[in-house]
């Protein structure tokens, strides 16, 4: 189970600020993907991944970093 946390228009497209996924995602861009096939809300707030920058465990970070433990 990892936790999500959404911040400025991504927050606003899925209409909350954060949640936890169970997940067997290795790398962020493998979330991005599973997160996409949810539901349209999803996949309007990943469309444009230039536009977006994640991190993991408060680091920035690309899309191919691993999701940790």
């Amino acid at each position: 189970m990892i936790d999500v946390i959404y911040f400025a228009w991504v927050r606003e497209r899925i209409g909350m600020p954060s949640e936890q996924i169970e997940t067997d995602a290795a790398t962020v861009a493998d979330l991005v993907a599973e997160l996409r096939t949810r539901e349209e809300r999803y996949a309007l707030a990943f469309s444009d991944l230039s536009a977006l920058r994640v991190a993991v465990d408060q680091e920035l970070c690309d899309f191919d970093a691993p999701i940790g433990a």
